[in-house]
């Protein structure tokens, strides 16, 4: 009888053009790696350097004095018979800092701009996904994303010379810049990051979800609302915090339309100004190291913060919409 002979597999040897494969690979893996630690390193930089020139409002007293957190918040001027007044005027020979009008002014641009920009880019990008012929949506997408490659001065320069005026005599506004302009303005820019996240959102749904309502006898639209929308959830609410993001921390287009007038008033016709917009037109001429230095950079590590904030919570939101749509999360 033959006897089975036993075959001993060994590895290939590596050649010189594999090895140099390799090393190739490992030199891109590497530098990818350096490239993503040096972004997050440059983040937590940044923030070391807006926190260590707004610590002196905790550690020196002169500062404390005159920008406390009570003199941030609370009103400046309290008159007889007469509402409480909260002021932003921190370079009068009393300094009046209290930080709600720039809340206040921020809150009222930020939701001008996301009413209009939310419905217009969701709309768009369903529309772009789902019905428009592909000849149409090769030529929209472009388009739209284009928008975003605009600098934010000529969106604020287009609010200030040709939608104030219009827009005043249409709606009867007191005040020619206000916050309806500024939030039309900034919509402007916040359109085109809501749609390009949205339609690719829409577009990574499964085919077979579309082919299975139909299946069922849904009609397009039902299948585009009911089935598709609810699917890409978690990338359009990405989407909407992504621009939500972007109307908070815009400076331009808030300082050139919005008036830059710092006071708390419930209309939208009256002008605003907001907390980024109040850095760029005062840390050209404000005196390092005053306490209105430091008050400028504090109102940085509140919008990082804002930020941070939001997406964290936009994050945990993502995660259990995506669990729920999953059967993972009752």
């Amino acid at each position: 009888m033959e006897t089975a002979v036993p075959i001993q597999l060994t590895a290939p040897r590596a050649t010189p053009a594999s090895r140099r494969r390799m090393l190739k690979e490992k030199l891109i893996a590497a530098g990818i790696t350096a490239v993503g630690f040096t972004g997050i390193a440059a983040i937590v930089l940044i923030l070391v350097f807006v926190a260590k020139e707004a610590l002196p409002l905790l550690l020196d007293p002169d500062a404390r004095h005159e920008a406390s957190f009570a003199k941030m918040f609370l009103p400046q001027v309290v008159r007889e018979g007469r509402p409480a007044t909260f002021m932003w005027q921190p370079v009068s020979d009393i300094p009046k800092v209290s930080m709600i009008p720039l809340f206040v002014g921020t809150l009222k641009v930020t939701a001008v701009s996301m009413l209009l920009a939310v419905p217009l880019g969701i709309a768009g990008a369903l529309f772009a996904s789902e019905f428009a012929p592909r000849r149409l949506r090769e030529f929209i997408k472009p388009t739209v994303e284009l928008l975003a490659g605009i600098p934010s001065v000529v969106l604020g320069f287009f609010a200030l010379m040709v939608l104030a005026t219009p827009m005043q005599e249409l709606f009867g506004f007191t005040y020619r810049l206000n916050a309806v302009v500024a939030g039309v303005g900034l919509a402007l820019a916040i359109v085109p990051v809501i749609f390009t996240v949205a339609e690719d959102a829409l577009t990574a749904v499964p085919r077979s979800y579309r082919e299975a309502s139909l299946a069922l006898g849904a009609t397009q639209w039902e299948t585009a609302w009911k089935v598709v929308l609810p699917a890409a959830a978690p990338g359009i609410l990405a989407a909407c915090v992504l621009g939500l993001g972007r109307a908070i921390g815009e400076t331009m287009i808030v300082l050139m339309a919005s008036g830059n007038a710092a006071i708390v008033s419930p209309a939208f016709g009256d002008s605003v100004r907001s907390l980024s917009a109040t850095i760029a037109a005062e840390m050209g001429e404000v005196v390092v190291g005053s306490p209105h230095y430091s008050l400028l950079f504090f109102i940085g590590v509140e919008l990082f913060l804002f930020t941070f904030v939001l997406n964290m919570v936009a994050s945990l939101w993502t995660r259990r919409m995506v669990g729920r749509l999953s059967g993972k999360v009752a």
